[in-house]
């Protein structure tokens, strides 16, 4: 038989505040159990753990339904582990946790998409799914309103912020903002080449790097200066070249103040001030400050005469 669940306001909001002389508005509402908890906030009540057995705090009788989910509330306080998986040994507080997790070993996906073939082992996931459909980007940032349709998306984002680097690696100093930005640079460590190009079998540790690569193979040139028509394999290479155009010059040397459209430029600038002479002929032990020099250096040896 189940019970109804009454309770005198007047009692309840002496157990609350102390006082009473309060206002008994909204009584009829805890008539309905599954909205005494929103009504009150029972986490405020000094009796709410009482409420655990089948009488309440103020000896009035509980419906069954209602005790039970009293009873999985109560476990978040005490931390009971009731519910076990016989297959891994993890514990949970409620059965339908319990329900979820043994998916994992089972690989049932019971909550299916209505407009693709997407299956999902979660309601949660099915839900966070449907809005690559409809376009929703509930999950909105403060500071500079980009939105997302993911919780943790807008969380990733948040720290771009904030500047939080919490993924640090233990053998550099290295830290980063996404875990996944780790894991590339663990390959660098590693030196794991997970992706391979199908045409000339040259392996990569980024799937950015190989699709840069698949262009050398295909010829694609999606970049495109708006300027002069210009095309390019990479981003990169457009916004140098864009710079010819604007006259930008990013890279100053810090001891002369020239400026320079490329690093690269700078970096062989700044071997005039050092007298840094990185590249040596194998054959002499002559050296010099550019590649360039070195490369027309070796004719002398070999005897090659590019100009006629």
């Amino acid at each position: 038989m189940i019970f109804v669940f009454l309770f005198c306001l007047d009692e309840v909001l002496n157990h609350w505040s102390g006082n009473r002389n309060c206002d008994l508005n909204g009584h009829s509402t805890l008539h309905d159990p599954p909205l005494l908890a929103k009504t009150l906030n029972l986490g405020t009540l000094p009796c709410h753990k009482e409420l655990g057995s089948a009488k309440g705090a103020f000896g009035h009788e509980l419906s069954q339904e209602w005790s039970g989910t009293l009873k999985n509330h109560l476990r978040t306080h005490s931390g009971e582990i009731t519910f076990k998986c016989d297959i891994c040994q993890s514990s949970f507080s409620k059965s339908g946790h319990l329900k979820s997790h043994l998916r994992t070993h089972s690989g049932e996906k019971p909550f299916k998409c209505d407009l693709g073939q997407a299956n999902f082992s979660h309601s949660g996931n099915l839900k966070t799914h449907r809005r690559t459909h409809s376009g929703e980007k509930a999950f909105k940032c403060d500071i500079c309103r980009a939105s997302f349709s993911q919780s943790r998306t807008l969380k990733t984002h948040l720290r771009t912020h904030s500047g939080e680097k919490s993924f640090k690696c233990n053998l550099c100093p290295a830290s980063f903002s996404q875990s996944g930005n780790l894991k590339t640079h663990l390959r660098t460590h590693s030196g794991e080449k997970t992706f391979k190009c199908y045409i000339c079998q040259a392996r990569f540790s980024e799937s950015g790097t190989l699709k840069k690569h698949l262009r050398i193979h295909s010829g694609e040139k999606p970049f495109k200066c708006y300027i002069c028509q210009a095309r390019f394999s990479e981003s990169g290479t457009l916004k140098k070249h864009l710079r010819i155009h604007t006259g930008e010059k990013p890279f100053k040397c810090d001891i002369c103040q020239v400026g320079f459209s490329e690093s690269g430029t700078l970096t062989r600038h700044l071997r005039t001030h050092s007298g840094e002479k990185s590249f040596k002929c194998d054959l002499c032990q002559a050296s010099f400050r550019q590649s360039g020099h070195l490369k027309t250096h070796l004719r002398s040896h070999s005897g090659e005469k590019t100009f006629k």
